[in-house]
């Protein structure tokens, strides 16, 4: 007998609180991977608030690219705030278990977050895009209220599409004991769980996220193809490799990012394994957000010239 037929039946009760199931297996490295986690999540909280303090003090990086930049910083601090905190205390505790509503906030706030940082990416390519292929109309195209509009919409779409998605996934039956075989309220893990035939909602999951994963990545192509094309047409060596070194930290970012969100979100249901699932979830939760403050700052002349200001004030200070 299947599930829906035994919860007819009444024979199975719905459930009131997930378990998860997070890194069980591995009991005798629970410490040392409370202490990873912590160590990675303070240096992540900690870099992307030092970019922005930095770019809020230094007036010559007031630019679009960098006030995008800030935005990504602080969806990236929000990011790995709904997941990583809980997962430290499963870490430590037992049971590790969460309520269906608190798995539901956890979800909305990851997965708002997750096609925000999507649609924001897109819209830092679209910077891009306009300052080296049309630089004389860099100004009048980018100005403060199109800046604005561009990362208002992005965090519209993802609050709107994620909260009418996230709502659904939670209009579902949850039934048995409850075991999500992951260390945070993902999606697919979650849906496994319903006790009633989810092959519909499966296919309307991947068609969102075709749609919305793949269109701000395909708008990111074809930006970056016509960057490229138009670097290749530059005279001078020189501006070469100064155009491309303004796009080069975005390009890695939308690499590290992209490229787990579509191994993760656009495979078929049956290619999913508790292993791969927590694998690809740590790099996009986790490793990903932990980059950026390293390769905006490392790859990026003027951040880390602003870095050198700010310390350099901050010695003259203390020393007067």
């Amino acid at each position: 007998m299947s599930e829906s037929e035994l919860m007819k039946n009444g024979s199975l009760s719905l459930c009131t609180e997930f378990t998860l199931v997070a890194f069980s297996s591995l009991a005798e490295l629970q410490l040392v991977l409370f202490f990873v986690f912590l160590v990675i999540y303070l240096f992540t909280v900690g870099g992307n608030l030092l970019i922005i303090c930095v770019i809020w003090v230094t007036p010559c990086l007031h630019t679009p690219m960098y006030f995008f930049l800030v935005n990504l910083s602080f969806l990236e601090m929000c990011y790995i705030s709904s997941v990583v905190p809980q997962m430290l205390v499963h870490l430590l505790v037992q049971p590790k278990t969460i309520s269906v509503g608190g798995c539901a906030a956890q979800m909305y706030v990851f997965t708002i977050l997750g096609l925000t940082e999507c649609c924001l990416l897109a819209a830092m390519a679209y910077d891009r895009f306009v300052a080296i292929c049309y630089p004389l109309h860099y100004s009048l195209r980018m100005g403060p209220s199109v800046c604005l509009k561009l990362a208002g919409a992005s965090w519209m779409t993802g609050i709107v599409v994620e909260s009418v998605q996230t709502t659904w996934i939670f209009t579902l039956p949850f039934c048995g004991v409850g075991r999500i075989q992951h260390f945070f309220c993902d999606i697919m893990p979650v849906v496994k769980l319903a006790c009633v035939d989810t092959s519909q909602n499966e296919i309307v999951l991947f068609i969102v996220s075709l749609i919305f994963i793949m269109s701000p990545c395909v708008f990111i192509l074809c930006s970056y193809v016509r960057i490229l094309l138009t670097i290749l047409r530059m005279p001078s060596a020189a501006g070469r490799h100064k155009a491309f070194s303004t796009c080069s930290s975005h390009i890695l970012v939308v690499s590290l990012f992209y490229g787990t969100a579509l191994f993760t979100y656009l495979q078929p249901k049956s290619s999913h394994t508790p292993d791969t699932d927590k694998a690809t979830a740590l790099m996009y939760t986790v490793v990903t957000p932990a980059l950026n403050p390293v390769i905006y700052t490392l790859r990026n002349k003027e951040v880390k010239e602003a870095f050198r200001k700010v310390l350099q004030r901050k010695l003259l200070r203390q020393m007067n």
